[in-house]
């Protein structure tokens, strides 16, 4: 069972369907196609509201020209281990500007989430049984120390790891 979950909590009745050869988005479903498909699509319409689904290979800045034509960014994390989509949202917030949705799918545990909502993921298609009752009870591990900035500022006291004042925080 996949839940999307976002900072405010579980979302109900989400439209976005990952369309592949068996799973189409029937009538009030909105598809998620993969990248080569939505440059197909862009091509030849002048629509908007497109989903557009990027797996690690794929070079994000291809979207550039129409970003402002797509709701949703989905990027594919096949295996816990392959952080490529950590640049992928990197990628599409600070250089290339996009403001809409950036979700998170595929193998999406409960530890990388904070460092996703630094990186700019905005919602994530959860499945694993421990990820979904830990966000379930809204208990995101924390981040103790920082040592890069990112895409989506942080709130919290305490800087950056280099900024540090005698090594007590600024």
């Amino acid at each position: 069972m996949i839940k999307i979950w976002n900072e405010t909590g579980f979302v109900e009745n989400d439209p976005w369907v990952l369309e592949t050869d068996e799973v189409q988005a029937s009538e009030g479903e909105r598809a998620v196609v993969g990248i080569e498909a939505f440059l197909e699509l862009a091509e030849h319409s002048n629509e908007s509201g497109f989903g557009v689904l990027l797996r690690p290979a794929d070079d994000v800045t291809r979207l550039e020209p129409y970003l402002d034509r797509i709701a949703l960014v989905a990027i594919a994390f096949p295996a816990f281990s392959d952080g490529r989509g950590f640049s992928q949202a990197t990628l599409l917030r600070e250089r290339l500007g996009y403001k809409g949705e950036v979700r998170a799918v595929g193998d999406v545990l409960i530890d990388p989430i904070p460092l996703m909502l630094r990186t700019g993921f905005t919602s994530f298609a959860v499945s694993n049984p421990t990820a979904l009752a830990r966000l379930a009870e809204n208990r995101l591990p924390g981040i103790a120390e920082r040592y890069q900035p990112t895409a989506v500022l942080a709130n919290e006291a305490g800087g950056f790891s280099w900024r540090r004042i005698g090594g007590r925080g600024a």
